[in-house]
């Protein structure tokens, strides 16, 4: 939904803000005001191509900035911008953040449809039609949607098993030969997880063993032995406790040295149980140095780390494994491509049987609502064609799409063949009624909807607008005072000559301003006769 709009120096725009209400907004004004300018403003906040005819002669730049919600659950909500330079580039941000156009695009775009004969419609887009059935139907076919492509992805995976199973079985010569090489050479190894490290970690104490020892004996003997820093200390302390008694000062410096007297006894204990438990075996060392070189060996040619080694001895195993079993692999492969692709073909038929069933009755509804409009005996067709299995995608085994009758016993044909831009407007009008809340798109822009209307169809296509503005937000670019009326918020287009440059301003209109324009809308001036006339049908909307 959008907030607000901000737009300088677009076309004859200098600048204009545009605050739409959550329902029905129109917009009126005289025929070259430049209403097609807030329109071309829009585009660009959309993310359309853009150059340098959008920007105002003789100004710095387009500018155009809007805060949009998506959605109803959005509360934050975001803030969308777009400059054009007069050499036509084009600057985005999202947020205040640089953007791509394609992000811009990507934010805005989704938020609104713009109906109208030259603008991007997604009626016009075939594709866009399936989307529309199936949020008219619901529950029903989402959750049957679901289904089918739980299914396409459990095929297409079931296929690419079986592309890889058969390339393995295929597999000769060279490759085979060196998945064998690294799987037998890393067997003979036959390293276990963390034994590397380990043996790095104790190789250096075996190459070492003597000197360790006889360091910790050494160390040993200088605190307990003859002679050593414990009878030296020990010493100090009996010397310390007979002068003890004469100077208490004393005897406290005996109590902290027979601490540490304690402390190097223990310590001395210790060096001895770990010259003690060094073991120097010429043997079992060079058995640990031959397996160490191995470990290096596998890792120069697998590594750099061990878990390269087990993955390239895993990744041999397996490609060997389907060469040695290649038929039973394959014909299991093929087995579970062939059930898949079953559960698929049925999720496919129960997809389209659904669809064939709601197409049809959002169809009538449609039509119902083209008939309020007086668009004659126009209705739409449902058409579905299977596609080939190679060409199903995510959205349906068929191709779908809204076909355009204008009359009962005219062939059905494409709604871009056949549609003028103000049928197209009512098309989508209908369509988007019908829809309801369960259209994804908040807000609804119409230009050129009221083209060629008049008389009763007008009052039709006023009140047809006001059911759409009750779900939607509904902006629409209007020439007849039966539907100005019933817009809650009301902006009329004005064009200034004065000046050396045309200027198109925006102003909002609101009681006495408002029932004038619409008395111009009615017969073009102001007499008492169209005041009275337009106060009545402000009235009656309940908008005065």
């Amino acid at each position: 939904m959008i907030d607000e709009i901000h737009v300088e120096n677009v076309a004859l725009i200098h600048e204009a803000d545009l605050v739409p209400g959550t329902g029905l907004t129109v917009l009126t004004g005289e025929t070259g005001a430049g209403k097609t300018a807030l329109l071309s403003a829009l585009k660009l906040l959309m993310g359309e191509r853009a150059d340098s005819s959008a920007v105002r002669e003789g100004s710095e730049g387009a500018l155009v900035e809007g805060r949009l919600f998506a959605g109803a659950h959005d509360e934050q909500g975001f803030v969308a911008q777009r400059r054009v330079g007069p050499d036509g580039r084009s600057r985005a941000r999202v947020d205040g953040a640089m953007a791509s156009v394609r992000e811009l695009s990507e934010r805005v775009s989704p938020l609104i449809d713009l109906c109208g004969q030259h603008e991007h419609q997604r009626l016009l887009d075939a594709s866009s039609h399936v989307d529309m059935v199936d949020a008219w139907a619901g529950a029903g076919v989402a959750a049957t949607l679901e289904a089918y492509r739980t299914a396409l992805a459990a095929a297409q995976e079931a296929a690419r098993e079986l592309a890889r199973v058969e390339e393995a079985s295929r597999t000769q010569g060279s490759r085979l030969e060196e998945a064998r090489f690294a799987y037998e050479r890393i067997c003979d190894v036959d390293p276990k997880p963390g034994e590397y490290e380990e043996l790095e970690e104790r190789l250096p104490r075996f190459e070492h063993a003597e000197a360790l020892a006889g360091c910790a004996h050494e160390a040993a003997e200088a605190l307990s032995g003859e002679g050593g820093s414990l009878d030296a200390l020990n010493a100090a302390i009996s010397e310390l406790s007979r002068m003890g008694r004469v100077d208490a000062k004393l005897a406290e410096f005996a109590d902290e040295l027979t601490g540490a007297a304690i402390t190097l006894e223990d310590a001395a204990a210790e060096l001895r149980r770990y010259r003690d438990s060094v073991d120097f075996d010429p043997e079992e060392l060079a058995q640990a140095q031959e397996r160490f070189s191995a470990f290096k060996g596998l890792l120069r040619q697998w590594g750099p780390r061990m878990e390269d080694v087990f993955a390239r001895r895993d990744e041999a195993a397996e490609l060997l494994s389907l060469v040695d079993d290649a038929d039973a692999r394959v014909r299991r492969a093929r087995e579970a491509r062939d059930a898949a692709e079953d559960a698929l073909a049925r999720a496919a038929r129960d997809l389209t049987k659904r669809r064939n069933t709601a197409a049809p009755r959002f169809c009538r509804e449609v039509g119902k609502q083209m008939a309020r409009l007086e668009m004659g005996r126009a209705e739409l067709v449902w058409d579905s064609r299977e596609l080939p299995r190679e060409r199903w995608t995510a959205q349906g085994p068929c191709a779908c799409e809204l076909l355009y009758r204008s009359g009962a016993g005219l062939t059905p044909r494409p709604l871009r063949r056949i549609a003028s831009g103000g049928e197209l407007s009512r098309v989508m009008l209908a369509a988007k009624v019908v829809l309801g809340e369960s259209d994804a798109v908040d807000t609804l822009v119409f230009d050129e909807v009221d083209a060629g209307v008049g008389g009763a169809t007008a009052r039709s296509l006023a009140q047809v607008l006001a059911d759409l503005a009750r779900t939607h937000q509904v902006i629409v670019v209007t020439h007849l005072a039966q539907v100005a009326v019933q817009g809650s918020v009301h902006y009329v287009v004005r064009r200034s000559d004065e000046g050396d440059m045309p200027e198109t301003r925006l102003v909002r209109v609101e009681g006495s301003d408002r029932v004038t324009e619409v008395a111009r809308l009615l017969s073009g001036d102001a007499s008492d006769e169209s005041l009275a006339h337009a106060k009545q049908l402000l009235s009656e909307a309940g908008h005065l």
